[in-house]
């Protein structure tokens, strides 16, 4: 089947989308204060041990990715700031020199006729926060406002799109697991209590950012979308893959959309209660101009009596027969499915796809091209199930490919390659452009693909 731009309407955005600290390196320069992933790397939680630090050299190489981008034909660059690398331990002074990183980084997509898009947070706390207390703290509401307010102040005369908070589960996650403790395991109730404080963060900073940025700019923020595959389900499995849901997606959207918390349909969210204080349902609160929608595949489960469902590892079926390397499985449709569900949320006025991505472990060929025709696949059919969301007369208005180039795929470090740019980490990291960006750049260059 042949993608056209047109068929997505002329105001439609086509982007890329990375996070400071996968691509930029430069982990203790000009100032950076560490982060919690850079603690983490340290600590060897992540996989291949110092060279995460190195990211992908972004910090070094920001002129010729930018050039690489505009090549390629996309409108839109969504980018995230380090919060240590221009806020020090979390709480300022504003550090000029990484300040003058992102004017850079700004000035420089401008420049290219490409829209910069900026998210707030994309994981990377101060470690110095959380030392304090990190996410479990309450007073991180209020400090974590400060800084969204001090990047509207700054930025907001030349970004005129904003995402809060880049997917508070995945945060919840890994403070559930234990990754930046000394000792790695199960932390339910830091989990939820982190929860509860990101969902009042995001809102405060929300608010924030809105009196201080010009009138008409736009502020999203992006959530995980996933179902429970299968979609079709009934009975004591639908029943089961509603309370898993409903921990992963709707105790995020509802808050924000002034439902409060879906507390009778997953137990657990039960023990959240005994941190929700007087007025922090209202506050939880936002208008968010958009939804910005992070979907790769659906949550394998099974059902556990008297608990519901439980993500496990693998799943048998069509779903599965393709997976990435961080063990997604793939299954486009998903996407035209979990649209559907939230089209009339509070929460989304509109969607814009602010992540979808293939993870692979792609190498060179002897002739030194990158074939990675699965990402290809991925992207064509995953597009093609967004068309036809909008078909339906779902209002999305954006698409965000993750990502522009290989980055470190958190605890997975560079193995899980998700870019459309190849690194090769053995000659200076060097840039490869791929198969798929081939692909993406006739799309975006003549409006046209097979």
């Amino acid at each position: 089947m042949t993608i056209r731009t047109a068929d997505f309407g002329e105001d439609f955005t086509w982007g890329v989308a990375s996070a400071a600290w996968q691509v930029e390196g430069a982990w203790n320069t000009d100032g950076k204060r560490p982060s919690v992933w850079d603690e983490a790397t340290l600590r060897g939680r992540v996989r291949g041990g110092l060279v995460a630090l190195e990211g992908s050299d972004a910090f070094y190489r920001l002129d010729e990715d930018l050039d690489l981008l505009q090549a390629m034909g996309v409108t839109a660059n969504r980018f995230s700031v380090s919060w240590p690398r221009v806020y020090g331990d979390g709480r300022g002074p504003w550090i000029d020199k990484g300040g003058e990183y992102y004017d850079r980084l700004v000035d420089g997509c401008l420049s290219r006729g490409i829209e910069p898009w900026l998210t707030v947070h994309h994981w990377d706390l101060p470690q110095a926060l959380w030392l304090e207390g990190g996410w479990t703290r309450r007073g991180i509401v209020e400090d974590f406002a400060a800084f969204a307010e001090q990047l509207a102040l700054r930025f907001g005369d030349r970004v005129k799109n904003w995402m809060v908070f880049n997917e508070p589960l995945s945060v919840m996650g890994h403070i559930a697991g234990g990754i930046f403790e000394d000792r790695l395991g199960p932390r339910p109730l830091k989990a939820l209590q982190s929860m509860h404080h990101m969902n009042l963060a995001c809102a405060e900073a929300g608010r924030r950012m809105r009196a201080a940025l010009p009138e008409g700019h736009k502020i999203g923020t992006t959530n995980v979308f996933t179902l429970c595959a299968p979609f079709d389900a009934t009975g004591r499995l639908k029943k089961a893959q509603r309370t898993l849901e409903a921990l992963t997606v709707d105790a995020f959207l509802d808050p924000a959309g002034g439902l409060g918390y879906p507390f009778e349909e997953s137990v657990f969210l039960r023990p959240l209660k005994r941190y929700v204080q007087d007025g922090d349902l209202e506050a939880c609160a936002f208008d968010y101009d958009f939804m910005g929608v992070q979907y790769y595949g659906p949550t394998p489960m099974k059902s556990v009596p008297l608990v519901g469902g439980l993500p496990v590892p693998s799943l048998r079926g069509a779903e599965a027969n393709v997976k990435s390397t961080t063990s997604i499985p793939v299954e486009p449709k998903g996407l035209t499915e979990i649209l559907r569900r939230y089209q009339h949320h509070p929460a989304c006025k509109r969607f814009v796809i602010t992540e979808s991505g293939f993870g692979g472990f792609d190498r060179k060929d002897r002739d030194g091209r990158v074939r990675d025709d699965l990402r290809v696949w991925y992207a064509r059919t995953h597009l093609e199930a967004l068309r036809d969301a909008m078909d339906e007369g779902i209002p999305v208005d954006g698409f965000f490919q993750w990502s522009y180039a290989d980055n470190i795929e958190w605890i997975f470090g560079r193995e899980g390659r998700y870019g459309v740019i190849f690194v090769d980490y053995d000659d200076d990291f060097r840039r490869i452009p791929k198969d798929s960006y081939r692909w993406f750049q006739q799309l975006l260059t003549t409006g046209e693909v097979d």
